[in-house]
């Protein structure tokens, strides 16, 4: 098992700066913002031959009373509890601050190891930046610089010291699936039901989620990477420049998962925005899984028109299945993981190209491509370009005056022959050259 390795501390002390830089990557969103990251978010690190874990966590105030500083508290408090060691992070610039006393208080009845960091002091004296530090009893304080790596490699080697080396294994990632939707739909409330756990922070406010939090899960004995998501609001009402990044976060997201999950809300009209964003995934070419959350709490009369409304506004997501979910009751969601298994196995699917071609060849017998002047398109054989979403590429000649309608003719021709349910399907032509021309 690869080691935990925890950071807390208050908010604005470089946590996610730390995070971004122990995993090599840039998944935890970074600015001048106290209160930015909110979920527990798990990224894989390396120091030599050894590997670990390493969970980035919200702002910590132990003492909130109630509203979201009490949620990321709770988050960073289960953080803690399954730590094999924690890096408490504090501020080398603001001093000490009784704040920092009152995290330092708790992380010792944790009863987990502790390593104090003394973070943003490149430039500084060492020694006088951290002599305040000594005051919190948590050992020696190490002076280090998250933005620019000074110090970390000596923090890794003195936190993970105690953990031997592991050899390298293969990891069953399975299907990466995006949970995208509106603002307040019930994005993270469907992966803590999923989960079995307040894994993510659900909560009644728009905008809670601002990053997008992977969260690996396995359920009978099938492994999935879920991503919650930040609420894509309309472009004219993305005013704060932590959103915009939240909005770059979550179409990164959907470029990169296997399978989406589009979530609508039952008890609101199905928006021009639900349909901006399922045609976006459909433009990125992910496997589509409609849920329509809140059905609970709707009545028959609603029902129906949320029905006509999705038959009306989204017509074009003919491919996708559509459950009719209860998130917070944990109604409906099985068999949305079903559809996802069903459309990963779709998007990712190998065809013979000798299938191809016949179902090519059927479908030109029922209705040959129209002309175009004095031209008609011959289209000779196919084979497949390639996965997620699968790619079909036709050969023949003067393919360059193929209709779209009849590209749309051959797509759901292929689709049905070969049962793809769940994902797009793209067909590409490659004309022969003339070596008369």
């Amino acid at each position: 098992m690869k080691p935990i390795l925890v950071l807390v501390g208050r908010p604005n002390v470089g946590k996610s700066t730390l995070f971004n830089r122990l995993t090599r990557t840039r998944d935890a969103l970074v600015a001048d913002m106290p209160g930015l990251t909110r979920d527990r978010h798990y990224g894989h690190g390396r120091l030599g031959s050894k590997q670990f874990l390493v969970v980035d966590t919200g702002g910590f105030e132990p003492q909130a009373p109630s509203g979201i500083e009490r949620e990321m508290a709770r988050q960073a408090e289960a953080a803690i509890a399954e730590a094999d060691a924690v890096v408490f992070l504090v501020d080398g610039r603001a001093g000490l601050t009784p704040q920092d006393k009152i995290i330092a208080d708790l992380l010792r009845r944790s009863g987990r190891p502790v390593h104090l960091a003394v973070n943003k002091a490149e430039g500084m004296n060492r020694a006088i930046v951290v002599a305040e530090f000594h005051e919190l009893g948590l050992g020696e304080p190490m002076a280090i610089a998250g933005a620019h790596g000074d110090g970390v490699r000596e923090l890794l080697d003195i936190a993970l010291a105690p953990f031997p080396d592991e050899p390298e294994a293969d990891e069953q990632r399975g299907p990466r699936v995006a949970i995208v939707g509106r603002p307040n739909v019930g994005k993270s409330t469907l992966i803590n039901a999923l989960l079995g756990e307040e894994r993510v922070i659900a909560f009644d406010m728009p905008g809670t989620t601002r990053d997008a939090i992977e969260v690996p899960f396995e359920r009978n004995g099938r492994h999935y990477t879920l991503i919650d998501t930040a609420g894509l609001r309309r472009k004219g009402r993305v005013f704060e420049a932590i959103e915009k990044f939240s909005v770059v976060k979550t179409l990164q997201a959907i470029e990169q998962a296997n399978v989406v999950v589009l979530m609508v809300d039952a008890s609101q009209d199905i928006s021009d925005q639900d349909a901006h964003i399922a045609g976006f995934c459909i433009e990125a070419g992910r496997a589509l899984v409609l849920a329509v959350n809140k059905w609970d709490a709707t009545d028959a009369y609603r029902r129906e028109r949320i029905k006509q409304d999705i038959a009306r506004k989204l017509n074009f997501l003919g491919f996708a299945k559509t459950h009719y979910i209860s998130a917070k009751e944990g109604q409906g969601i099985g068999s949305v993981l079903g559809s996802v298994d069903q459309a990963y196995a779709a998007a990712m699917v190998k065809l013979a190209t000798p299938k191809i071609t016949r179902v090519l060849q059927a479908a030109l017998q029922k209705q040959q491509p129209p002309r175009r002047g004095n031209v008609r398109p011959k289209l000779r054989y196919a084979h497949q370009g390639g996965s997620n979403p699968p790619i079909i590429v036709i050969h023949g000649t003067a393919l360059d005056a193929v209709p779209e309608s009849y590209t749309r003719y051959l797509e759901k021709t292929f689709i049905e022959a070969f049962r793809l349910q769940g994902t797009p399907l793209r067909i590409q032509y490659k004309t022969a050259h003339n070596p008369f021309a």
